[in-house]
């Protein structure tokens, strides 16, 4: 509850509500996934707990903390609220546990190799009630079904939306698909 409570006083309302359905939907998948329940609750409430630090108050804190910027970042800051986000679970609501730590840190772009729980997490802010966009119902259905093809489905989305929106794209989120599609590709031929 503490935490809860924490989070109403840093975040808009509209941001806590959805960090409440991301936290249930996080749960929700952790159960069919068999993940632990509770780490999945904790990653899922405090995904956006940095969400509402914005530019220069941004910039000042990676330089605190240490977080190092990559070019995209520095040209698309609202990639900044995962990595820092992760530092101020750390720091400011006690979070010392490394695995919902990197759930925080890459919801937004993924990464290369991700635990089921970063998986879970980046599903969960992407799937959850609050979200209404065309197609969704299509990954909340596979969600449930395949956790790879769901993450495969919504970066290929994400790609597409910042290609045509003419932005950059993270290296993590390239990678992040490369990963999971190499995999695929060496269990086949492995199966030949």
């Amino acid at each position: 509850y503490e935490m809860t409570n924490k989070l109403k006083g840093a975040v808009t309302k509209k941001r806590f509500n959805h960090s409440i359905n991301v936290m249930n939907c996080a749960v929700e998948l952790a159960k069919r996934y068999e993940v632990d329940v509770e780490k999945a609750a904790i990653a899922g409430l405090l995904h956006d707990c940095a969400k509402s630090i914005k530019g220069d108050e941004a910039l000042r804190l990676c330089e605190k903390f240490n977080i190092k910027l990559d070019n995209v970042t520095r040209f698309q800051p609202s990639l900044l609220h995962g990595p820092l986000g992760s530092k101020i679970a750390e720091i400011e609501y006690g979070i010392s546990d490394r695995e919902i730590l990197s759930a925080i840190y890459y919801h937004t772009t993924g990464c290369e190799n991700m635990s089921l729980l970063d998986k879970i997490v980046y599903l969960a802010d992407y799937i959850e009630p609050g979200r209404r966009f065309p197609g969704i119902e299509e990954v909340r259905k596979i969600a449930v079904e395949n956790i790879d093809d769901a993450i495969i489905m919504t970066l290929n989305r994400t790609i597409n939306y910042v290609i045509q929106r003419g932005g950059l794209l993270h290296p993590n989120t390239v990678n992040a698909r490369n990963f999971i599609m190499i995999e695929r590709l060496a269990q086949r031929q492995g199966n030949n």
